[in-house]
């Protein structure tokens, strides 16, 4: 789940331009200071409350906190605590607060999770640098994140965000009791492709292929991956068998339409795949493995039948 968010995190930075430091401090003064401070180099949320602190974390998932350590009522210790064992909050970097001539367990913060502290009151040019900074760093670990989640050549999703995404689009679909469907997309006759054209152009149709594919996702869960090789898969949230069997169809008519030459086919003299394709409502009962098998076994039967077509069930 942590990359999942990191993922979302990420693309709201992007589309936003900027990212969201949320200000913890039960003192208005203070507050209001260090919001006028950072305000031009991200979107400052303020609370002086704990406990709607946590509330804003989980809605808003702010890139960084700055979090008051002598808090009323809940002190910022418990409150980074409780963000930590959140998986929905546990990545969100915290840097507490404290006034200079207090008394504080360092210690005690960092093994909760803190990565810094900034004393009060503020030197303006070092709390700007001081957020500044770990902003940078937050940006830069998601953005080798989301590397790490997309294949380099296609730039689809790799198998690792497949495996992930199944996962949670599972566990998301049993509780709402609404179907879930999987497409596994083979490139038909693809080693004669790569022995008579060569490697180069074969890496040049898989990009082909693999951006005609993601045209036909057109809802907003549904996810392209490459799956492996010449091998693609699809996650189809909420789509039954009439669903899947119309997207699967439009990818074999979109794959087709590219017109990539293929003559040493024994299928057509065009570039096809083929489609095994299912849909199922998941239980606590099954297993994210079960839908990939009957995924793959309906492939093998689209094979099995001649290949450029859709087998379903």
């Amino acid at each position: 789940m942590p990359d999942n968010i990191n993922q979302q995190r990420l693309a709201k930075a992007v589309r936003n331009g900027r990212q969201k430091v949320l200000l913890v401090d039960d003192q208005p003064v203070s507050l209001a200071f260090a919001a006028a401070e950072i305000e031009d180099i991200c979107h400052p949320l303020q609370t002086r409350d704990g406990n709607e602190a946590f509330e804003l974390a989980l809605i808003e998932q702010p890139d960084l906190i700055l979090l008051d350590v002598n808090m009323p009522g809940i002190s910022g210790f418990e409150i980074c605590r409780r963000l930590k064992q959140d998986p929905r909050t546990a990545d969100i970097a915290v840097i507490f607060l404290t006034v200079m001539d207090e008394e504080i367990n360092e210690e005690q913060g960092l093994s909760l999770g803190a990565i810094d502290y900034i004393a009060k009151p503020f030197s303006p040019a070092i709390l700007r640098a001081r957020v500044r900074n770990h902003l940078l760093i937050q940006r830069q670990r998601m953005q080798l994140e989301r590397l790490a989640q997309f294949d380099g050549l296609t730039r689809l999703a790799n198998r690792r965000s497949f495996d992930q995404v199944l996962k949670i689009e599972w566990q998301r679909l049993a509780k709402l009791q609404d179907p879930l469907g999987l497409l596994m997309i083979d490139v038909d006759a693809f080693k004669l492709f790569n022995d008579h054209y060569g490697h180069q152009a074969g890496d040049d149709a898989l990009e082909q292929v693999a951006a005609a594919i993601n045209r036909q996702m057109q809802r907003k869960h549904d996810l392209a991956s490459r799956y492996g090789g010449e091998e693609f898969a699809c996650i189809l949230p909420h789509a039954d068998d009439h669903g899947i069997l119309l997207i699967a169809e439009s990818i074999c008519d979109a794959v087709l339409d590219l017109r990539i030459p293929h003559e040493a086919s024994p299928i057509n003299p065009w570039v096809t795949v083929s489609v095994g394709a299912s849909s199922i409502i998941p239980s606590a009962n099954s297993t994210p493995m079960e839908l990939v098998s009957m995924a793959d076994q309906n492939l093998y039967q689209a094979k099995n039948k001649g290949r450029n077509q859709v087998n379903a069930g």
